[in-house]
């Protein structure tokens, strides 16, 4: 992954006289505004408005930007900076109508407590293996998901990572206070790497001066991407992140939207990278922690990492177009706000689908008496995924209630012919029966 970094704006203004400075800025306010936030890499191979140059079309562009200056510095000491342009503004709100608040949700989510805990730990299931998977973990998402649901033993690193990831969202839902602390970080870091380090000591701690400092490589041609900040640094950069996250800006100019906080919190971690690894992951998470504290509920129903991955390619870019572009984080900003826009789409997608099955399951079944909505979500899960199996452990899990209470649920489906028991070393797990939906019809 290659960006060409921008030539010197300062040195372009210093070299360019009042008069042809005025002329450029004519041409290219009389050309309209652009609907991107284009960086350089992009820019210098369009055709420039007017007369004028690509380093004047450059040059005008920057002068455009309104840019506010962060706490969070460069190795060099410099600030990054943000700004929020129409783009950027026009998808924060979206974020606010969609995320937070009273929001409209299908009636499968919104009328039952039991139901929306079992899509909440579906999506913790999905954002714990997407994430692990973008940063190498190999299991496929059919097994990781068996993995969770059975409670069973990982079987290598890939399904450690996966289950560690899983404990610490859970964690980060339920451990965490709204006041983040450099301990808290490392706490959340540590849940995520236990197990899967070569160097065991180095889950929950900040990497120290007398070890090699990680760096980040293209994953393609093994190219530098990015040096984080020297780990002497490091304890004083934690703790400026813990005080941004807590709204202590030390001298930012003027009101950080929200979500921008949030998404810049996710950028901090991974651009300090102070960890021997669990950097991304750390980072995504704290990026749910905060979006929880901040009453944007909707969030922990989404997986940014499932939409990261799926072009990976352009969440490394948008750090990439940051640095180069000294320190801009629009470029990252517009990337993860464009994420959350997808996640939220799907979401719906998938709730509306997810409403249509149990409407199915319901009127299969609507001759039958006793189950309750518990087994009907299990038996929705069920006609779409055959081959997957249930545990009283995840069932209780799922929905919050005892091992006992799991258990009659269970039975009580195989009872009706619905699920077939089988015994797996001293655990019990279920499976659908053949042809489920007929099974359904005929009860």
């Amino acid at each position: 992954m290659h960006v060409t970094a921008p030539p010197d704006d300062e040195q372009l203004f210093i070299n360019i006289d009042a008069s042809r400075l005025f002329a450029v800025m004519r041409v290219v306010s009389e050309g309209g505004p652009r609907q991107d936030y284009i960086h350089w890499d992009k820019l210098r191979h369009l055709t420039p408005p007017g007369d004028i140059t690509q380093e004047e079309w450059w040059l005008a562009t920057k002068m455009s930007r309104s840019l506010t200056d962060l706490p969070l510095l460069d190795s060099s000491g410099r600030p990054f900076r943000y700004w929020t342009p129409s783009s950027a503004q026009r998808l924060l709100h979206f974020v606010d109508q969609h995320c937070g608040g009273e929001i409209a949700m299908p009636e499968v989510v919104t009328t039952d407590d039991q139901a929306r805990h079992h899509y909440l730990v579906s999506s913790l299931m999905e954002e714990a293996i997407r994430s692990s998977q973008l940063e190498g973990a190999t299991t496929s998402r059919r097994v990781a998901k068996e993995l969770l649901r059975s409670g069973r033993t990982p079987r290598d690193r890939s399904e450690l990572m996966i289950l560690n990831n899983y404990r610490a969202l859970e964690f980060m839902r339920d451990g965490m206070s709204d006041t983040l602390t450099p301990d808290l970080v490392m706490t959340l870091q540590r849940i995520l790497t236990e197990g899967t380090l070569d160097d065991p000591s180095a889950a929950g701690r900040l990497q120290t001066p007398d070890e090699e400092r990680v760096i980040v490589l293209d994953a393609t041609d093994g190219s530098l991407i990015h040096t984080p900040p020297p780990a002497d640094q490091l304890p004083g950069r934690i703790q400026a992140m813990c005080d941004f996250a807590n709204g202590q800006d030390n001298g930012a100019e003027g009101f950080i939207h929200p979500v921008v906080r949030g998404i810049l919190l996710h950028f901090w971690l991974a651009y300090d990278h102070p960890f021997v690894d669990g950097n991304g992951r750390t980072a995504r998470a704290l990026f749910y922690w905060y979006m929880r504290t901040q009453k944007y509920w909707l969030i922990e129903y989404l997986s940014i990492s499932r939409v990261i991955r799926h072009a990976s390619a352009k969440y490394g870019r948008a750090f990439l177009l940051t640095e180069t572009d000294g320190g801009d984080t629009t470029y990252f900003l517009l990337h993860q706000l464009k994420v959350v826009k997808q996640a939220v789409d799907e979401l719906h997608v998938y709730l509306n689908r997810k409403a249509k099955e149990v409407r199915t399951v319901e009127k299969l079944i609507k001759d039958s008496d006793g189950l309750n909505h518990r087994q009907l979500a299990l038996l929705s899960d069920a006609i779409r995924h055959p081959n997957n199996v249930y545990t009283y452990q995840f069932h209780a899990a799922s929905h919050r209630v005892s091992h006992e209470t799991a258990r009659a649920d269970l039975m009580q489906l195989q009872e009706r012919g619905l699920l077939k028991r089988r015994k797996a070393g001293r655990r019990h797990t279920y499976s659908p029966v053949a042809d489920l939906p007929k099974a359904l019809a005929a009860t």
